[in-house]
């Protein structure tokens, strides 16, 4: 198994926000402690579950100095720096180097659809702005392309570049990833199971929010021997995995729904365009926790 760069078991954290719509920092470091103490070694912080096309290059830097400041030096905090702007990336990663990042997200420029020679250009721009490792995300899904294994093949080459938060679906090809020398992530909680099956060294996850003891427990069961009870536990989330990758725009709102339910925050406030869930999507979202044994308490 390839090492894992960042950690094993990391979820890409909500960016909490106060009433008046600005980011709720203290917020922020309540939820970082609560992935530490569940679960994980690693945090993503403003990818695209911490509503980062609407936080500006400043909040995405105070965000992350409290996060650190929060859970100390001894977990993995990768910094989401992917945009649509490789100028606006460029300052992200350098900004993320000074405040103390561990590694770089970056995603695939969206809604622009860049050529694939023009990937090639903005990775390499922001992986050789700083020594800070990179994780590149693949998440066609929301960004309308999909990173080519020739691309793939070139980047392999620098120095920086060494995983892949995998959200395409394809399973198979994860196998042409690893011979490449890149460390897989899942970026896709139903198939977190198979990506360990095909190679991955952990996951990105959202379901982490409220599951990060469970996925914790299921990889350590594959990764000791037994795929029989990392399978039972894998099958015991699904009621709460349904729910929340269900719900509208998963990420973001589900995400922030299951930590007001659990008692993590105190609300569910959403940056517009995205919307709070309405009370028939809550209480799906109520049923399907409860129905994968998550204890509900609001």
């Amino acid at each position: 198994m390839t090492s894992p760069p960042f950690g094993t078991v990391l979820t890409a954290m909500v960016t909490p926000m106060r009433e008046d719509n600005t980011v709720d920092v203290q917020g922020a470091q309540k939820v970082a402690r609560h992935l530490v103490d569940h679960g994980h070694d690693g945090i993503v912080v403003s990818g695209t579950t911490g509503e980062s096309p609407t936080t500006t290059v400043a909040e995405d830097g105070e965000v992350l100095a409290a996060v650190r400041d929060a859970v100390g030096p001894g977990v993995t905090l990768v910094a989401g720096v992917g945009t649509n702007d490789t100028r606006t990336s460029l300052e992200l990663a350098r900004q993320a180097e000074k405040v103390g990042a561990d590694g770089l997200l970056l995603v695939t420029p969206y809604y622009s659809k860049p050529a694939q020679r023009g990937l090639v250009e903005h990775f390499r721009q922001v992986a050789a702005a700083t020594d800070v490792p990179v994780m590149l995300y693949d998440v066609p899904g929301r960004t309308g392309t999909t990173i080519g294994l020739d691309v793939y093949r070139e980047a392999a080459a620098w120095d920086t570049v060494v995983a892949v938060k995998e959200a395409t679906g394809d399973l198979a090809r994860g196998t042409r990833l690893l011979d490449l020398g890149y460390a897989i992530y899942s970026g896709d909680d139903a198939l977190n199971l198979a990506w360990l099956a095909h190679g991955a060294v952990g996951f990105v996850s959202v379901v982490g929010h409220v599951l990060g003891d469970r996925l914790r427990q299921m990889l350590e069961a594959f990764h000791h021997g037994d795929p029989a009870a990392a399978l039972d536990t894998y099958a015991g989330m699904q009621p709460a995995i349904e729910a929340i990758m269900g719900a509208p725009n998963y990420g973001a709102t589900a995400a922030k729904a299951a930590l007001q339910l659990t008692g993590v925050l105190d609300n569910r406030r959403v940056r517009s365009p995205q919307v709070e869930l309405d009370d028939t999507e809550l209480a799906a979202l109520r049923a399907g926790l409860e129905a994968a044994g998550v204890e509900v308490v609001a």
